[in-house]
């Protein structure tokens, strides 16, 4: 079978299920933004497309994303056609709709059918707007209107495809009916041999300063330090957690810029920001005792999970994030913000604590409980790491799932 996975960023979500189905015999090919020249990777045959030079032009501000998705789909097109030419014709494509690249390859392959990842579909009441008043405003009429607007690029790749794909139940519920009714949610699946509890396991801070299992170490970790991730929530807390936990160490793991939601003033980081907001209210003892390490390889960010006495995890009602089953995976003990999306893999007092988003008091309460209770602790990682190996495995579970739902696709 000839299957073409779309992607601005091959292989994204499609990491495992590309090379396993290359694997098994199939001609699998990918249209990216990552490449500069034709490559292969895993067994995949991987092609450049290339977005034009525009000149600036005026467009309606609810217009500006679905402007920027239809310029992505036609250059996507633009080098299908090229492979067209070159005599390919796709049984099967695999696209990730959000950029907008699948849009018009229908249009070129019409006898390929099409599954599609299915992240997000957007909404404009509460919780999904509107969550944090600080930095969102209650939506009101034109806001919902402009989100409407933001929803033509599903609506647009939807009626041309056969099936979709979500890693949670969240997430494909966030869909209308039409469409959640052609979605399987099936996670990407988590490497539970690779993410695993490690007694000896060991996280350098610097050459002179290494964590293990015997020290008290708290982890918080973001792709980037943002209000959408709790962040201003967890630096809020710190003071009155360092008072509190005077031998433990902090170690916060993530970049500078924005992944969603609102951005921070011109010139300013919201890690910055709320560093200088808490700074004045802990000591420089208790200071050096919190590590921002950026974003870190993986195999070191394993070794940090692996040392975590407790991890904290917080998100608005969103997309959920890898890192909390990774740290579920390895055995940590977790204290997650109560919202939808968490509860769908935290059981509380079962597989970890729940705490209210904007509830800092009760984020330290249940983490110095936590710190206080070995037993505890041991209990809710197992359970967590039992859940993972039992429901979002990679190779026993997830990846098969996965495998199963192309064969399906194209029946």
């Amino acid at each position: 079978m000839k299957i073409l996975f779309i992607h601005q960023n091959f292989p994204g979500q499609f990491k495992h299920l590309a090379p396993a189905l290359a694997q098994a015999g199939h001609d699998c090919r990918s249209l990216t933004l990552r490449v500069d020249k034709p490559a292969t990777w895993k067994g995949v045959q991987v092609f450049p497309y290339r977005l034009p030079e525009r000149s600036g032009q005026n467009v309606h501000p609810w217009l500006i994303d679905l402007d920027t998705k239809v310029t992505r789909a036609e250059a996507c097109f633009r080098a299908a056609q090229r492979l067209k030419d070159d005599g390919y014709a796709p049984d099967l494509i695999v696209a990730h709709p959000g950029w907008g690249e699948a849009m018009f390859l229908r249009d070129l392959w019409p006898q390929a059918r099409m599954a599609l990842y299915c992240e997000l579909y957007h909404h404009a009441d509460y919780p999904h707007l509107g969550f944090d008043p600080e930095f969102d405003d209650p939506p009101g009429l034109a806001e919902a209107l402009r989100i409407r607007m933001k929803n033509l690029n599903n609506h647009l790749h939807f009626p041309h495809a056969h099936a979709g794909l979500s890693p949670t139940r969240f997430q494909a519920d966030t869909f209308p009916p039409e469409i959640r009714d052609k979605i399987t949610v099936i996670h990407d699946g988590i490497d539970t041999r690779r993410a695993r509890p490690e007694r000896q396991a060991r996280f350098a801070l610097s050459e002179d300063t290494v964590l293990t299992r015997d020290d008290e170490v708290i982890t918080f970790v973001n792709r980037n330090l943002e209000p959408y991730r709790g962040y201003h929530v967890f630096m809020r807390a710190l003071p009155r957690l360092l008072q509190d936990r005077p031998g433990a160490q902090i170690v916060i793991v993530g970049g500078d810029e924005v992944s969603y939601g609102a951005r921070p003033p011109k010139g300013r980081t919201w890690k910055q920001i709320f560093i200088d907001e808490v700074r004045d209210r802990i000591p420089d003892d208790d200071w050096a005792r919190v590590h921002f390490v950026g974003r870190i390889a993986y195999d070191d960010f394993l070794s940090l999970l692996q040392v975590a006495r407790v991890h904290v995890y917080l998100t608005y009602p969103f997309v959920l994030s890898w890192s909390l089953l990774e740290a579920m995976s390895c055995g940590a003990a977790v204290v997650a913000s109560d919202t939808a999306p968490v509860r769908e893999v935290i059981d509380h007092d079962h597989t970890g604590r729940l705490v209210g988003f904007f509830d800092g008091d009760a984020l330290v309460g249940e983490v110095c409980a936590l710190l206080d209770d070995a037993g505890a602790r041991a209990a809710l990682g197992a359970a967590a790491r039992d859940l993972m190996i039992r429901d979002y495995d990679l190779r026993t579970v997830c990846l098969p799932r996965q495998l199963d739902w192309v064969s399906d696709v194209m029946d």
